[in-house]
């Protein structure tokens, strides 16, 4: 699909058709839905009691980030992107990042005194903006990516990935010192995604508030 439609009832049985048309397996597909069984992967083998769970725990982190790039890059080779697939992407980039933020939260590894504030931020933020991109897809507009949105994505990233790294080093290796260095540096991705992630979605409220009073189309 090139460009939306104008009205948003035909936008809407547009994504339809084009769920339909892409039910049939492709590989871009596959790896964009992967990314939610691998959340449940993760934290399994993080409760899992024996030695280099934690660290196979990152390595499927890692798999699941580089799903986020690969699915993107073969929709495109294959000249099959869609709205449909763009509108899951970012769904399940959200499960994927926030079922591990929850996690890490209830391990202790983001410290809860002011660690579930920020979750809670975070979590009201995304669902916010998802509910947005409903609303403009029902009214025939498609949001582009903030540059803002794409800065907390990474931080996001960093966060997770930085304590996953930093609790493999101590559970399997043993390195306390290395272990707590990366714990650290992810935490404070962490206090970064949060500012990055507030002030994105202020952005997005401000930029397309019309689309939820209806005065934009």
């Amino acid at each position: 699909m090139n460009s939306p439609p104008g009205n948003g009832v035909d936008f809407v049985l547009a994504l339809k058709e084009e769920a339909r048309q892409l039910r049939a397996v492709n590989l871009p597909n596959m790896l964009t839905f992967s990314r939610v069984p691998l959340v449940f992967v993760v934290v399994g083998l993080l409760h899992l009691p024996i030695n280099g769970a934690a660290t196979l725990a990152w390595v499927c982190f890692v798999l699941g980030g580089l799903t986020d790039w690969l699915d993107g890059y073969m929709a495109r080779k294959q000249g099959i992107v869609s709205d449909f697939g763009k509108l899951m992407d970012a769904l399940t980039d959200k499960i994927f990042i926030l079922g591990l933020m929850i996690t890490l939260l209830v391990m202790g590894l983001i410290p809860a005194s002011w660690g579930l504030p920020c979750l809670l931020l975070i979590l009201s933020r995304e669902f916010l903006i998802t509910g947005l991109r409903l609303v403009a897809a029902n009214s025939g507009v498609v949001l582009a990516a903030e540059q803002s949105g794409k800065l907390k994505t990474v931080a996001q990233i960093l966060a997770v990935g930085l304590l996953l790294f930093g609790n493999a080093l101590e559970a399997d290796f043993g390195y306390i010192w290395l272990g707590c260095a990366a714990a650290k540096f992810g935490l404070a991705c962490f206090v970064l995604a949060t500012v990055l992630t507030a002030s994105s979605g202020a952005t997005y409220l401000r930029k397309y508030w019309g689309l939820f009073t209806g005065q934009q189309s």
